[in-house]
């Protein structure tokens, strides 16, 4: 196949994120895949094997997460203080520091540095806080390519797909549609894949290699993330594990570098605390095979120019909530998804955002809010079982946060009109809160129990009920009530 070169990027499906359906109907369509449950039920296995004998060899792992999180209550409760400190160090060390109110906004600010430059491609490093803000396609619109260049990411990117977990955007793929898309894919977008190519993964990390080659080599231009940023230094971190970072860190001319406000770490000691716990945590690794601290220009070493934009996009709202700030402790290792069954079962795309699982559950309705049904949905995502408590290197309470959730997207819906639901829990603090209640609605249970002449209720034409009877069989209501028994044999029992 002759090897083709456009700027074009493989485009996302329509619809993506916010135009994806509301949880239950999405995880309805996505249990269907059976292939994706098989290749996510391995590859989540796989990688919760290897945190936990990682985790094991740390004798003092607890204290650890304890450090992590009170490290990261620290930057949140002095947030203010150590961005300007950031800042201050940053500039010093010669990096452009812009502020970005939102996703728009970080997102103009990276497409004009490229007009500026005279760019029309840039490599990136897998980023999760770009996916969060849609870059690449709004890169796109202005005509600069964004050349995806993590093995995962480059995967999704070919397939016109989206990325459905934070550490491995692929995961619902497996080796041989992973070779499908290679053969048909990569010579429209740069060289082509060898003809022939089989599903072993070193010919596939061969091809991705010579692919991505020329456009390291040609781009003048790179964007990244940050996992963290040293306040007391002005040190930006990033840690990887294929080396392709390390590639668009050092050969293009610019770097500009999208990171979270909330991913500030006040020292150097306190950063070495997270590189212990997330590699470990994330891919059962001792630590990361790349792991790159950039302090800043030097002159004939690495970019000459770089930039680094410090992102809100509704951080500063999940700031505001004293509970909901517990989800900004995120250090993006993805523990959580692997342990929960409820993803493991549906996968990243149910969730409609580039966060899945658990945080995603808890972290998305924050940032974006509680008006999309999207939004409102995510909280109840989950079975809290707790399982994502226990291996969260950072102590985030996601039960904790999501039923907190729960509390407000309840409030969000009733705050201006009333539902079937909010009726019904009215009804139910009507019959609970005198005996005398209680004892009528126990009579009129007991008619239905006659009525019915049945052990079990199943779905009925009922409004609300009939929906939810669709799918669980319910003890029907008793023809006697412990009321009317305990008279009957209290008097039967009197002298």
């Amino acid at each position: 196949m002759t090897p083709t070169t456009t700027r074009r990027t493989p485009a996302p499906p329509p619809g993506a994120w916010l135009g994806m359906p509301r949880f239950p109907v999405a995880a309805r369509a996505e249990l269907q895949l059976a292939e994706q449950r098989k290749n996510l039920r391995h590859a989540t296995g796989t990688i919760r094997a290897k945190r936990v004998a990682r985790a094991s060899e740390v004798p003092n792992w607890e204290e650890l997460r304890r450090a992590g999180e009170q490290i990261k209550t620290r930057v949140a409760r002095h947030l203010d203080t150590y961005l300007l400190q950031a800042e201050e160090k940053l500039t010093a060390a010669g990096v452009h520091v812009h502020w970005a109110r939102d996703g728009k906004e970080a997102n103009r600010i990276v497409a004009d540095i490229a007009k500026r430059k005279g760019v029309d491609e840039v490599v990136k490093i897998k980023s999760m806080v770009t996916q969060e803000t849609d870059l690449n396609e709004y890169l796109e619109e202005q005509g600069i390519a964004a050349w995806e260049t993590d093995l995962a990411e480059l995967i999704v990117q070919l397939g016109h797909d989206l990325p459905s977990h934070i550490l491995v955007p692929a995961i619902h793929r497996n080796r041989s549609e992973v070779r499908d898309i290679f053969r048909e894919e990569m010579g429209r977008y740069g060289t082509a894949a060898p003809v022939g190519i089989s599903d072993d993964p070193a010919e596939l990390a061969d091809a991705a290699r010579t692919h991505l080659r020329e456009k390291f080599l040609r781009a003048r231009m790179g964007v990244s993330g940050g996992n963290f940023i040293v306040a007391e230094t002005g040190t930006l971190v990033i840690v990887e594990s294929e080396g392709n970072g390390r590639m668009c860190l050092t050969l293009p001319e610019t770097l500009v570098s999208v990171v979270g406000i909330e991913k500030v770490v006040p020292t150097l000691e306190d950063l070495e605390v997270f590189l212990k716990l997330l590699p470990r945590s994330s891919t059962g690794e001792r630590m990361n095979p790349y792991t790159s601290l950039w302090s800043g220009v030097r002159e004939g070493d690495g970019p000459q120019e770089q930039h680094v934009i410090l992102l809100d996009n509704g951080r500063t709202n999940v700031l505001a909530d004293p509970v909901g700030r517990a989800a900004l402790r995120c250090i993006r290792c993805s523990a959580c998804l692997n342990i929960c069954p409820v993803y493991e079962r549906v996968g990243g795309h149910a969730y409609g955002s580039p966060y899945p699982g658990p945080i995603g559950a808890v972290l998305n309705p924050q940032l974006r809010g509680l008006d999309s049904e999207v939004d409102q949905a995510l909280p109840f995502a989950s079975t809290l079982c707790g399982a994502c408590n226990e291996v969260c290197p950072v102590n985030i309470p996601f039960t904790d946060l999501l039923v907190h959730l729960r509390h407000k997207v309840v409030e969000h819906k009733t705050a201006h009109h009333p539902t079937p639901e909010r009726a019904l829990m009215r009804a139910a603090a009507w019959a609970l809160s005198d005996g005398r209640h209680l004892a009528t609605v126990q009579l009129g249970s007991r008619l239905v129990g006659r009525l019915l002449g049945r052990r079990w209720i199943g779905p009925l034409p009922v409004p609300l009920l009939g929906r939810w009877l669709r799918a669980r069989d319910v003890a029907a209501p008793p023809t006697e009530t412990f009321r009317s028994w305990w008279k009957k044999n209290r008097k039967a029992g009197t002298k």
